[in-house]
């Protein structure tokens, strides 16, 4: 893998990001992690809580410098950053995975073997009647098996709630500095990614940890929902990841398949979530929103 380039150094003698083609409020430059201090600085965070416009001024980095805009939340109990446990060296190229085997392994793992009933146990008769927590389960994953149902189809070009994927993310940035939002106190970041949806992997955020060790397999999975449904990674907290949808889908059937992605991709939006089955969680959660959000135990 080519590693990009990292600008990030030359903003310790240009603060202000002028010769990135920048124009950066004040603020630092972060190389902590929880192994020490990195070779190179992992990001640079604003010293202030970001207003709205902020995020969509610095969109242009991409293009300019190589960076990419993302809101982190240092406020409330998600603590400064030097306690986020920021693990770069741990995470592999999300380029070397692919976003399919990595959710049909986890799917196998949470949606398969979760609840599945033990026939090894001495007297276990393989053809019993599913217990009430196998029916609970059963129900859980419904429409689907235990068998990975596959890849949800990408919403197709041209509907009318398709957005440039960009904007929408800018809107939601937006709606997260207001007054009142549940982020309580985010600070504009650039992160050096090849994409947005590498920034986990980029920074080495651990929010994921007691799910999956490598982000950067949950950055694959990432990948493709940028290609099929226009997602970018709009702000991170010490355990939760934000994301724009562009494109989000239109029908139950579209709706389910995406919400099987997300068991695969965190469970625990199901099995500790508002909504206790796949079928109510896609249609409350996934059909139609241009917000997805995950959370990890």
């Amino acid at each position: 893998m080519a590693t990009l380039p990292n600008p990030l150094p030359t903003l310790a003698a240009d603060p202000s990001g002028k010769s990135l083609g920048l124009e950066l409020p004040a603020g630092s430059l972060i190389d902590v992690t929880a192994e020490g201090p990195a070779d190179e600085p992992l990001l640079w965070c604003a010293d202030e809580p970001a207003k709205a416009g902020d995020y969509d001024a610095l969109q242009h980095a991409r293009r300019a410098a190589g960076l990419l805009p993302v809101l982190l939340d240092l406020g409330g109990d998600q603590g400064p950053l030097d306690e986020w446990h920021l693990l770069p060296d741990e995470a592999s190229y999300p380029g070397d995975h692919d976003a399919e085997e990595v959710l049909e392994e986890f799917w196998e793992e949470y949606a398969a073997d979760e609840l599945a009933p033990d026939t090894d146990q001495p007297g276990t008769d393989s053809f019993a009647e599913p217990s009430p927590d196998q029916a609970a389960h059963d129900e859980m994953i419904a429409p689907y098996g235990p068998e990975w149902p596959g890849l949800a189809p990408a919403t197709e070009p041209g509907q009318e709630q398709a957005a440039d994927p960009d904007a929408r993310a800018a809107a939601l940035a937006d709606s997260l500095t207001e007054k009142g939002s549940w982020l309580k106190e985010p600070h504009l970041a650039l992160v050096p990614a090849r994409r947005s949806a590498d920034i986990p992997a980029a920074i080495g955020w651990t929010g994921q940890i007691n799910y999956e060790g490598d982000v950067a397999r949950l950055c694959a999975v990432l990948r493709s929902w940028e290609d099929r449904f226009g997602i970018r990674v709009v702000a991170l907290t010490a355990d939760q990841l934000v994301l724009s949808v562009a494109a989000p889908p239109t029908t139950r059937e579209e709706a389910e398949a995406v919400a099987a992605e997300h068991f695969a991709f965190c469970s625990d939006n199901i099995t500790q979530g508002r909504h206790e089955t796949l079928r109510a969680y896609a249609r409350h959660d996934v059909l139609n929103q241009q917000v997805w959000s995950f959370w990890w135990d």
